[in-house]
């Protein structure tokens, strides 16, 4: 039975390409059993992104918004907590969170990793609801495709970060999250995130932060929100707060950067790579051309989405003409 459950959840998430869900984690090369660390989702479609509340009711899935509760550890998830493990790390190790069913990232868009510490010792009792600060964070890695491949966890099936050395020890939630910000630009980003059971030995006496609150570091009118991965490459806002390495953090909620040099500034972790806050410019991929598709009323607007894998909407343009991005997504372009 559980064999074939695989199969079928397998098949499914084949069916839908990009969408993905965590269920495992890496621990020292060997991929743990399914949900044995990871907290289980209640939803039926387990690979269904989180969207604002604000978006389209037919693009609201399973009820869970990105402005509500389900956007701490995915829906229902609190409900598998007395029934999941607890997995001891050291401070300063790598924890390693994997897709499920063979799945890799496949929406150009940025990897998180938060934590919250569990503020009556057990994680198992703790639904979430306190105060999150970021470790980890990833975006453009180098100059492809800006679309796709320019995006560090592009086609990688896991997200890994290091819990800082001076994390205090204690029983936490580790929050991992991909979002995907194809249509981001219609304000539509789409959150996919899962959350792990970690207890932090061997840790010191920083103090984590800035901190912030889930649901509420996620705003529909953040820049993230509203970012455009078409027409060039430009520095992408990064959600959220800076990342915490380690030391004294800030206690407040970090406000939203409004430069991203700033933020480049404030969140880049010690082990330097190439960050979301390039301002290098190279030219955009160039989208094939999809057959002519143009028309007037009940048409999809200029850079409205126009076809795609799944797509049922209006498969004309308004303004511009229709062009293939990928597989899923087309777009209104002129």
């Amino acid at each position: 039975m559980k064999f074939s459950a695989a199969l079928a959840i397998g098949a499914a998430a084949q069916a839908v390409n990009a969408h993905y869900f965590f269920d495992t984690n890496i621990v020292g090369g060997a991929v743990q059993p399914a949900f044995k660390y990871v907290r289980q989702s209640t939803r039926a479609t387990k690979y269904n992104p989180i969207k604002f509340s604000s978006n389209p009711a037919a693009d609201i899935r399973d009820g869970s918004t990105a402005d509500g509760p389900d956007i701490v550890c995915n829906q229902g998830a609190f409900s598998s907590a007395g029934k999941t493990e607890v997995l001891t790390v050291n401070a300063g190790d790598e924890v390693k969170l994997q897709l499920a069913v063979g799945a890799k990232f496949q929406h150009p868009g940025p990897g998180l990793v938060y934590m919250s510490k569990a503020p009556t010792g057990s994680v198992k009792a703790y639904d979430g609801s306190g105060d999150w600060f970021k470790i980890f964070e990833e975006g453009v890695c180098d100059g492809g495709d800006f679309t796709s491949t320019a995006w560090c966890d592009y086609n990688r099936n896991y997200i890994a970060a290091k819990i800082p050395k001076d994390t205090p020890n204690g029983e936490y939630l580790l929050r991992a999250e991909h979002i995907g910000v194809h249509r981001s630009h219609v304000n539509q980003p789409e959150h996919y995130v899962s959350c792990m059971q970690i207890k932090v030995q061997g840790g010191g006496n920083g103090t984590p932060g800035p901190m912030v609150k889930f649901p509420g570091a996620y705003k529909a009118t953040d820049p993230y929100a509203n970012f455009s991965i078409y027409n060039g490459r430009k520095a992408f806002p990064m959600p959220g707060p800076a990342v915490w390495t380690g030391g004294a953090g800030s206690g407040a909620s970090a406000p939203q950067a409004t430069s991203p040099v700033e933020q480049a500034a404030s969140s880049a972790p010690a082990a330097a790579k190439p960050t979301t806050m390039s301002t290098v410019r190279v030219p955009a991929a160039q989208p094939t051309q999809a057959a002519p598709a143009t028309g007037g009323a009940g048409c999809a607007a200029l850079y409205g989405q126009c076809g795609g894998n799944g797509f049922t909407g209006a498969k004309c343009c308004s303004a511009g003409s229709c062009k293939v991005a990928n597989p899923w997504y087309s777009q209104c372009l002129n």
